[in-house]
């Protein structure tokens, strides 16, 4: 009896970390929109700066009303987080969007999830199943009909920038479930404060240092703010963590795919940026992919061990 209500029990974590996940993602996949908007009214590391800093202050401030632990632990891997998603990751792939469509940027900044499965191998013991392999071929097909390799223009570096900031995010993933193996109890508010506060720092000192107009704070900025301070800032990234924390890092990652067909498809509508017809096959196949490995995911409960399944 006991086996089976564990059972049950982690069947509900499961569906809560996907059911995170989802959300995550459609923060994040219209927030391209967002953020392509946003830069045409400040230096990317101006909002970057903005998003990261203030983002982090309402996360303490949430710490100190719900009398959360606020001290700070596990210092050099704080840091090392911090630096990996709030400059490695938001402040390049901010960077990359002044150059970039908002489209195609979304799209190359989730090869995250490929660079993670192959960090999670040797660091984690993740190892790929076989029925993951296929999944990974269906999403990385639909990638490479978005990406469109034959047909690459002129923005070539912000195409790079968005790669990186893919691969930075994929490398804190492995970070940060090594650190939840290692404090399991670590306060999930404090373990997204924290980083994102240490991370902001070299962000600031760049945006004073580097010459750039004045900030224009006009409605669409100040949405975009908002909207990336208290949700894409705070929200999705706690979200992601409590998904991280509940599966295997190379599934949580797959499992986000869906935010960059819903940055293309938002791109699309709000930005006329059309996606020509490999781009719409693309986003189909990843969309099926995403369908097979989380059902599968859930239906076998794969993603946790015992000692992960605990709020």
């Amino acid at each position: 009896m006991q086996t089976e209500t564990d059972s049950k029990q982690q069947k509900k974590l499961i569906v809560k970390a996907f059911v995170a996940l989802f959300i995550l993602t459609i923060i994040w996949g219209y927030n391209w929109v967002v953020m392509k908007q946003a830069v045409q009214f400040a230096s990317p590391f101006q909002f970057a700066a903005i998003r990261t800093f203030f983002g982090s202050i309402v996360l303490f401030i949430l710490i100190f009303l719900t009398k959360r632990p606020l001290a700070l632990k596990e210092f050099p891997t704080m840091l090392m987080l911090g630096l990996l998603q709030s400059c490695g990751f938001t402040g390049v792939l901010i960077w990359a969007l002044v150059e970039g469509g908002a489209g195609k940027t979304a799209v190359l900044t989730y090869t995250m999830p490929f660079w993670v499965m192959l960090f999670a191998w040797p660091m984690l013991g993740e190892k790929i199943q076989g029925w993951q392999w296929l999944v990974v071929l269906f999403a990385l097909f639909g990638m490479v009909l978005i990406f469109d390799p034959l047909h690459i223009k002129a923005d070539g570096f912000s195409m790079f920038l968005a790669v990186f900031s893919g691969v930075s995010w994929a490398i804190s993933a492995i970070v940060s479930k090594k650190l939840h193996q290692r404090a399991p109890h670590l306060d999930l508010l404090n373990l997204t404060a924290w980083p994102m506060f240490l991370g902001s720092i070299p962000i600031v000192a760049i945006a004073f240092i580097l010459p750039a107009p004045p900030m224009q704070w006009a409605p669409t900025f100040v949405f975009a703010v908002l909207f990336n301070v208290l949700l894409s800032g705070c929200l999705a990234w706690v979200l992601w963590l409590y998904a991280l924390q509940r599966l295997q890092a190379g599934v949580a990652s797959m499992a986000s795919m869906l935010a960059p067909v819903i940055g293309v498809i938002a791109a699309w509508i709000q930005l006329n940026e059309v996606p020509n017809t490999y781009e719409l096959v693309g986003m189909v196949l990843i969309a099926l992919s995403l369908v097979t490995i989380s059902g599968i995911s859930i239906s076998k409960h794969t993603q946790i061990d015992p000692a992960q399944g605990q709020e």
